[in-house]
């Protein structure tokens, strides 16, 4: 598995919005989610909307995100969601800004 950090941007007066949002993430979604081997996912978010997420995938962010972009309900999760993300006119998680891995304690 690969550790990956990455990073977006969410519309400061939309923070509630999108956490209101993740707070029920579609059972579909979630499942959609697993089937392509997202592991150990995580998303925090700062008060300027920051966002800042980890994931762990079988070979990289990029080949996850594809194997996503096969899924129905992907589609209708990104679209649901880009309106609270600043300034992008691509899918939120096409967006996503990979961070190098500096240091791992294991």
């Amino acid at each position: 598995m690969k550790r990956v950090g990455f990073y977006g941007r969410v519309d400061p007066t939309r923070i509630e919005e999108y956490k209101r949002r993740h707070a029920d993430v579609w059972p579909e979604m979630k499942q959609a989610l697993t089937k392509t081997g997202w592991h150990n996912y995580s998303l925090f978010l700062r008060p300027d909307g920051l966002l800042f997420g980890y994931v762990e995938v079988p070979e990289s962010l990029e080949a996850s995100t594809a194997a996503m972009a096969h899924e129905e309900v992907n589609a209708r999760w990104q679209t649901w969601m880009s309106e609270l993300f600043e300034g992008s006119d691509v899918p939120p998680d096409e967006s996503f800004i990979e961070l190098d891995e500096v240091f791992h304690l294991d």
